[in-house]
């Protein structure tokens, strides 16, 4: 039932803009909308429709914190038809308005840790250009925030269905998604997986709880780390002064990490200032 039900969640994700229903989330599963509803909520603890509820609000607050996005953009695009109830349903989440948020958020995150410690020099980071890329990833729920980051190398302990996996897999390249980083969520959740050969993608064995992703090309801010404790930190020196000098901004979608056996890469997705100012 579990996989189901996370197929039935990442539908929920992919399907933030439409304003498809869980009539049409029902025929997809092929089961009827109250044995959605009721599995679901036996899953996830909240009802499809509030947990969808809560996507929206997440990637609206990611998209007010990183982008210089309208807000009645913002709310299109994550599924509001209307300026005004998705302000509404913004403040009963969130405690603010969206205008509020973008402008608490903004200064919270404008410290730049490296400017604090003496003892440590802010990354080089480059910005790039990176091809289309394919992994085989499973999805992790509700890591803390304190422990996501140092379990990554071990996330085959805590995924289910890693035994289907090779050992040349298994041993290979690594990617993590990371959907809410560094914003605090209720809806905390990681994508990680080995990356594969884009032409073994449609071929390759998948175990249940694994689906195949293709990560499109864009531009992202690239940077090499020693740990992956940094992650945090050096997330916001990109958005407080790092992307800012270079005038680029971080576009909200999931913060990418990259590792091997010798090596730790962060991309984190940006995009071109464009020359209109903020909206405040």
């Amino acid at each position: 039932m579990f996989n189901e039900m996370m197929r039935a969640e990442i539908w929920l994700q992919d399907h933030l803009e439409s304003q498809k229903g869980i009539e049409d989330l029902a025929s997809r599963l092929g089961y009827s909308t109250s044995q959605v509803r009721r599995r679901f909520k036996q899953c996830f603890g909240l009802s499809p429709s509030a947990y969808r509820d809560s996507l929206r609000l997440e990637k609206a607050a990611r998209l007010l914190a990183f982008t210089p996005l309208p807000i009645q953009t913002i709310a299109t695009r994550c599924g509001y038809q209307n300026h005004s109830a998705f302000s509404r349903a913004f403040q009963r989440y969130h405690n603010q308005t969206p205008r509020q948020y973008r402008q608490a958020i903004r200064l919270k995150l404008g410290g730049n840790p490296f400017c604090m410690q003496d003892t440590r020099e802010a990354p080089a980071f480059e910005i790039q250009q990176v091809p289309v890329r394919h992994a085989l990833v499973t999805r992790l729920y509700h890591p803390t925030r304190s422990s996501n980051l140092s379990m990554l190398k071990k996330w085959h302990h805590h995924a289910k269905g890693t035994e289907g996996l090779s050992e040349r897999l298994k041993n290979g390249r690594m990617l993590a998604l990371m959907h809410n980083i560094p914003l605090p969520s209720d809806t905390e959740r990681i994508d990680v997986g080995p990356l594969v050969n884009q032409h073994e993608a449609p071929g390759i064995p998948v175990p249940p709880s694994f689906r195949v992703v293709k990560v499109p090309s864009q531009y992202y801010a690239c940077v090499a780390l020693e740990a992956l404790e940094d992650i945090t930190d050096v997330l916001h020196y990109l958005i407080s002064e790092g992307l800012p000098a270079k005038h680029y901004h971080a576009t909200g979608e999931a913060l990418q990490v990259e590792w091997a056996a010798d090596d730790i890469v962060m991309r984190l997705p940006v995009q071109k200032i464009k020359k209109q100012r903020y909206e405040q």
